[in-house]
Formats: C-alpha cells, structure tokens, sequence
C-alpha cells in the first residue's frame, strides 16, 4: 500500500513539475530580464555612471540649452534607463576614451569604431554605420578613387576607425603614405585641408555632412572602404551586467524608432541649404554681421530674444543689407512693411537701427499675441511664420490643422499644413483666403539652420580656427605622426 501511495505520489509531482516548466516557458518572454553583475551593481550602488566621451560636434557640446550631441542624448537616455545620473568625462580623444575605461571608466561613448582584437573592453551591439570618406581642398582636381590620393598631403585621426581604412588601402597602394594624430579632431583636421596644411583627409561621411557648412572649401570625394560600426565600450572581468543592460538598451531604442529619429535630427540637415547659399551666408557671417551684432544685441535685450536669433531673422530678410527693396516695396534690414513700420513707430525703415530695433519689437508682438496653448519652440517658429506670412493665414493654418485631425498648437503638424492654403479647395474654408504657404515653412526652416550656423560658428570659432589664428608656420609643427609607404 505504501508504495503505492509513493507511485501516486511521484506521478503527481512529475505532473506539477511539466506544468510548472510550461507556465515558466510560456511567461518567459513577459519577465523582464535584470541584467546582474559586479560593476552594474556598483554603479546602481553609487547611483551614477561616468562616461568617457570627446567634445565634438558629432558627440558631445554645450548648446543654447545646455548639453547636447548625438552620443550626448543616448548616454544621458541610458543613464535614466538605469536610473542612475550622468557624469561625463570629455577631455579625451578618440585614443584615450579606451584606456580611460579600461583603467577606471564605466563607459567610453565617442564614435568608437567597432575594432577587432581590442584588449580588456567590450563593444555593445552596433549603434549606426560609419562610412570612411575621402575630402579634399576645393580647387584640386583628379581625385576620385583611392589612387589619387598616392603623393597627397593627406591626413586622419588616429584609433577613430579611418586610419585602418587606409592601412587597408595601403595593401593595394604601396605608395600611400598619410599623416595621423590623436590629438585633433574632425573640426582641426577640416580646418587644415581648408587653410592648405593638407591637401585631402579620411573622415566619416556623417561627420562630413555636419561640418561642411563652416568649411567651405572643402569638397566630398569618395567613399572609402567598407562602413565601420560605431559602438560603446565598457570594461573586461566586472561582470556581463553593464553590457547586457546597454545591449537591451540601445535595442528598444531602435525598435521604437528613437534612434532613427536622433540619426536624422542631428545628421539628416545636409540638404537645407545649398552650397552655394552656404558659402555665401559664411562670407556675409564675416563680412556684414560684425557691423550690426550690436544692433541686434540690443534689440533682443530689450525683447527678451537671443541676438543671435534675430540676426538670422535679418539674414533671411534681407541677407544684412540695410539698403534692401523687395518688388512689393517692402524694405530695410529687417524688411518691413509701411503698416507693420507705422506700428513699430519706424520712420525710416533703411536706419539699420530703427530697422532691427522695429523688427525684433514686431516678432515679440506677434510671439505675445499667440495663444497661451502653444509653448517652447514651437511658439517661437510659428511667430516666425507669422512674421513672413502674417497672423492671420496663420490662424487659419492652425484651423485647418485641426479640421485635418493634427495639433494645432504643434509647429510640426502646421508646417504640413501651410502649403494646402495654396490650394482652394483648402483656402476657400478659411477667413483670409489664398496664401503661398509654403513660403513660410522653408523661411523658419532657413532662420533655424541660419540660427545653428551663427550659434555653432561663434561658438567654435577659436577652438575650429586656431591653428589658422596661430600662424603655423610648417607642418612639421603640427600634432602628427607620419605613416610611410611601404615601399622603401
């Protein structure tokens, strides 16, 4: 008897025990995993992760707001995923960032190339692709394939992912011979091969495509190689915990569209303005803004704006020139109306003064004069839109936003709506009637890449240019290690 009872017994526990490993297989994939280990937990203990970086356009800088970059918004997002703070390291180059971690870091986040056969560290999963590409100094010509680049003075940033695109050219080229450094950076190197110090240099195309518009002279070559995957770095022998957790990071991050949407705001701009445009707005950035920055220094004083803001408002209206007409017979620096200029008490719209003065009082009308629903920038960029096409067709804009089911107070879901007010079918329902929106949105879309560029030049300014300021006289003064060719 007993030992059916033990038969009994074992059968029910076999049968528990199925069930159980099925409910625990079924709801696997719901239990979140915590990713464990011994530096994980230390970071969680001290309650924030320090991150090695570099102070570059493409990574990490101090903006308008305070702290930004590419890599800036996805350290800062992983951070609160941990729920730890951010603490930032970025005096280092792309060289550094690695010993840095492995000797004390948390985290290296630089454009770090995906390199094999890197000691004590651990790459994290591919975060974008970085396409070597070749730039040289408008003005040489015949250089379209890698051949072209045997006898150049030719430059790169050691341990950033080019180097080795060349030393794998160099198999095939035994001539090649470059210059490399780890203490530049993009910025330096561009400003080299813009002043004549070199004549081409290997970069990524993203960091191309957001520098060329403060080096003009500059032109896009080729592509060079194969794409190199951009990755973090965090230490060997403190457990898999740290990794695992950037892993599953950076994956939602794709899978919910956030990364693709960082990737185009802060490398997708290459195309708002022209080239020709952008050479001519860098000339003028010299030639005719220090003449009126006072002007609009005081002007945005009074209003509460940021003078550079309303500088790029001036560049758009009338590209600095305190003399401007436009066909309809609206004038001056700032391009105002006879009505708009009676209202501002403008006597005489071609004073540069009275001009900027007028201006930026009318901008801030037309901001305070919005409803309180719409907020932050976009307040700003439909008082711009105003500004070019008036309240009015604004309003109905706005209108017309929300009879289409979007957010009237969103600048994103105006701006799709703007153009339909050419269309009459659309503008027949509206107050005003007919207006040529689309003028508007490239107007606060010119302003605002207008606005980065003055913000982004006077900010740089010293730190791109200073080799040029200096006076370097030779190269050999400069920061560089020769790579020779392989042949003797």
């Amino acid at each position: 008897m007993p030992t059916l009872i033990y038969q009994h017994f074992i059968a029910r526990f076999r049968l528990y025990f199925t069930l159980s490993i099925i409910v625990l297989l079924i709801l696997a994939p719901t239990i979140p995993k915590v990713p464990t280990g011994e530096h994980l937990t230390q970071i969680q203990a001290k309650d924030f992760i320090t991150a090695h970086t570099r102070n570059t356009p493409t990574t990490y800088y101090e903006g308008r707001q305070g702290p930004t970059g590419f890599e800036y918004e996805l350290m800062h997002q992983f951070a609160e995923y941990l729920g730890v703070s951010l603490n930032l390291n970025a005096k280092h180059h792309a060289e550094s960032v690695l010993s840095a971690v492995r000797d004390h870091g948390d985290l290296g986040a630089a454009a770090l190339p995906l390199l094999p056969n890197t000691s004590e560290v651990y790459y994290t999963r591919p975060i974008i692709q970085m396409q070597p590409l070749v730039v040289y100094r408008r003005g040489l010509h015949g250089i379209q394939e890698p051949g072209d680049l045997v006898g150049l003075e030719l430059g790169t940033l050691s341990q950033a992912g080019t180097s080795e695109a060349l030393r794998e050219l160099q198999r095939e080229y035994a001539d090649l011979s470059w210059k490399e450094s780890h203490e530049l950076e993009v910025a330096e190197l561009l400003a080299q091969v813009e002043s004549g110090m070199l004549d081409a240099a290997v970069i990524f195309d993203h960091q191309f495509r957001l520098n060329r518009l403060f080096f003009p002279n500059v032109e896009r070559g080729f592509l060079l190689g194969d794409p190199l995957s951009m990755v973090w770095a965090v230490p060997r022998g403190r457990g898999l915990g740290l990794l695992e957790a950037a892993n599953d990071f950076l994956q939602k991050l794709q899978e919910n569209g956030t990364l693709n949407h960082l990737v185009n705001r802060y490398f997708g701009h290459d195309d708002y303005l022209e080239y020709v445009g952008t050479r001519t707005f860098l000339g003028h950035l010299d030639a005719r803004l220090p003449q009126f920055a006072d002007l609009f220094k005081q002007a945005a004083a009074a209003t509460g704006f940021d003078w550079k803001l309303l500088a790029a408002v001036g560049y758009q209206e009338s590209h600095w020139d305190a003399d401007a007409v436009s066909p309809t017979g609206v004038r001056g620096l700032m391009m105002l109306t006879n009505p708009t200029a009676s209202e501002m008490g403008v006597d005489n719209r071609r004073d540069a003064a009275q001009s900027i003065d007028g201006g930026a009082r009318y901008l801030r009308s037309l901001t305070d004069r919005l409803p309180e629903s719409i907020t932050g920038n976009d307040r700003m960029y439909m008082a711009m839109a105003a500004y070019n096409i008036g309240l009015g067709h604004l309003y109905d804009a706005r209108k017309l936003t929300e009879v289409r089911g979007k957010d009237p107070d969103l600048w994103n879901d105006v701006r799709e709506t703007l153009p339909l007010l050419q269309h009459q079918e659309w503008y027949s329902q509206t107050r005003h009637g007919y207006a040529r929106g689309g003028e508007p949105v490239i107007y606060v879309r010119n302003i605002r890449r207008y606005y980065e560029m003055i913000e982004y030049v006077e900010r740089s300014r010293q730190q791109f240019f200073q080799l040029e300021q200096a006076g370097i006289e030779g190269a050999s003064q400069l920061p560089f290690e020769l790579i020779p060719p392989l042949t003797p």
